[in-house]
Parts: C-alpha cells; sequence; structure tokens
C-alpha cells in the first residue's frame, strides 16, 4: 500500500469515527438516514454536478447498475447501523460491523477478484479482527452472561454490528469494483448513490409528516454534520481503493476504532477504557501491517 493510499485512510478513519458518535447521540432512525441523504444531495451538489455534467451522460445500463446496487447496499447498511445505535452501545456495534465487515471483503477479494493476501497482511487482518473482539468487550461480553439486561443488549448489539458488517463487506466490494474495473469517479458514484437513497427512504420518512417534522427539529444539526462530513470520508476510501489492493484497503480503514475508542467512549461513557484501547493498539499494529504488506 502506497504512502498516499495510506494516509487518505487515516484521515477517513478520524472523519469516520466523527460522524459515527454524531449518529449514535442523534438517536435516529430511517427517517435521519433520509434527512442526511438530501443534505447531502443538497451539500455537496455543487461539485456534483461539477463533475457530473460531462461524465454521467454518458454512462449506460452498466454504470447506472452498479450505482443503483451501491445505493441499495448504503441504505440497507446504514438503517441497520442506526436501529443498531439505538438498541446497543457504540462501542459494541461500531466495532463488530467495523471487524466483520473488512474480513468479508478480503476474503471476497482474495477469493473470487484474484488479489494476492501476503503473509504480513494476514497478519495485519488478524489484528483488526483481534483488536475489534477487545474493543467490544473482549471477555466482558461472556461475562455479561451474569446480567440478563446486559446479555440482551450486548446480543443485540453483536446482532447488528455483524448485520452491518455483512453490508459493508457488500457495499465495499460493489464501489471497489466501479471505482477498480470500471474507472468510475469515487465522487460521483457516492453522490449518485444519495438519489437511490432518497428514493427508497422517501415513503418511509414522508408516511408521518408531522412526525417528520418534529424529528427534523431534534436531529437536522446531527444530520448536517454526518452530510457535510461523511461523503469526504467514504471517498477518500474510494480513492484509496484505486491505488491499493482492496483486500487491503478495507481492514485498514478500520483504524477508525482508534478514534472511536478514544472519543466516543469518553463522550458516551461506554465500556471498558482499557479493554478497548488494547483493543485499539491491536488494530493499529494491524493497519501498518497492512501498509506494509
Amino acid at each position: 500500500m502506497s504512502l498516499n493510499a495510506f494516509a487518505l485512510i487515516i484521515v477517513a478513519g478520524l472523519i469516520h469515527a466523527i460522524w459515527n458518535i454524531a449518529a449514535k447521540k442523534a438517536g435516529g432512525d430511517a427517517r435521519f438516514a433520509f434527512f442526511t441523504a438530501v443534505l447531502m444531495m443538497l451539500v455537496w451538489a455543487p461539485l456534483g454536478w461539477w463533475l457530473g455534467r460531462s461524465a454521467v451522460p454518458l454512462w449506460g445500463a452498466r454504470e447506472w447498475g452498479i450505482v443503483a446496487l451501491s445505493g441499495v447496499l448504503h441504505v440497507l447498511y446504514y438503517v441497520v447501523l442506526l436501529r443498531g445505535y439505538r438498541k446497543a452501545d457504540l462501542t459494541v456495534v461500531y466495532p463488530l460491523a467495523r471487524g466483520t465487515g473488512p474480513l468479508l471483503t478480503a476474503l471476497v477479494a482474495v477469493t473470487l477478484l484474484g488479489e494476492r493476501l501476503s503473509a504480513l497482511g494476514a497478519f495485519g487482518i488478524a489484528g483488526v479482527v483481534g483488536g475489534v473482539f477487545l474493543i467490544a468487550g473482549g471477555p466482558g461480553l461472556l461475562r455479561a452472561a451474569h446480567d440478563p439486561q446486559a446479555r440482551r443488549r450486548v446480543r443485540k448489539g453483536m446482532l447488528y454490528g455483524v448485520l452491518t458488517g455483512v453490508f459493508i463487506a457488500g457495499y465495499t466490494v460493489v464501489d471497489g469494483y466501479a471505482v477498480k474495473a470500471m474507472l468510475l469517479s469515487p465522487i460521483l458514484v457516492d453522490y449518485m448513490g444519495n438519489f437511490v437513497r432518497v428514493l427508497l427512504l422517501a415513503p418511509v420518512a414522508l408516511r408521518d409528516r408531522a412526525e417528520l417534522a418534529r424529528l427534523w427539529t431534534a436531529q437536522w444539526r446531527f444530520a448536517l454534520l454526518v452530510a457535510a462530513v461523511s461523503p469526504v470520508a467514504y471517498v477518500l476510501v474510494l480513492f484509496a481503493m484505486q491505488a491499493a489492493p482492496l483486500s487491503h484497503v478495507a481492514p485498514a480503514r478500520e483504524v477508525s476504532m482508534l478514534f472511536a475508542a478514544l472519543i466516543g467512549g469518553h463522550l458516551l461513557g461506554e465500556g471498558d477504557r482499557a479493554a478497548r484501547l488494547a483493543g485499539a493498539l491491536l488494530i493499529a499494529a494491524g493497519v501498518a501491517a497492512l501498509g506494509l504488506g
């Protein structure tokens, strides 16, 4: 992995952790996802128009099909993630989601896309997964079995975290194919996907206009923050995918766990900080191994 790709992933990781903390604090559902998709369309419209005015008219069924599939997977990912944040701790849902996603992505990239994984790269993936386990609670996940309420909350967090990770793996592979094999603009892949997200979420969001207005009043600041910064994080990752193997980029993204453990754990008051800091350091070692491998 080149130094430039590695730097893009580090910056993206910090941004990603920040917007996930904002989404957790918002406590939103599919309607919050609708708010963010609409605001992304508006905030990033000038850039989307500038880049798409000549490229998008040349798209055919293949290009629109991959963008539509990407949009569907992003909607499923975001809605499941938000539901997990309402039902469980961010420091359980987020690490498991971020750990499952790259593991599955790397397996797909190696087995189906023909990418090679060195021994050091394999060690890096193992470090990321092990660190995620510690951040999610480590042995504490087992100790929670003695507390029925804690057990239910942890189980929900694990369920939603793993399911979110499945969708992360799905959109990562699809978007990676779009920017690496089809040579589509990373910015346009992400921006045009917003139109798909809005179309899918609008029927749910507009069903109760009064409740939608109430939620908008309470959540618009969080939605605006997510809309303004989350595309930056993901577009940086897509650019990194163009310059480095997908099987390395996907796990390396989990450097965001460093920031989520240090920032999110403090702001939200969740979990055993010692174990989660150890997990964050293990992830850092794994990411370094991926960068070298």
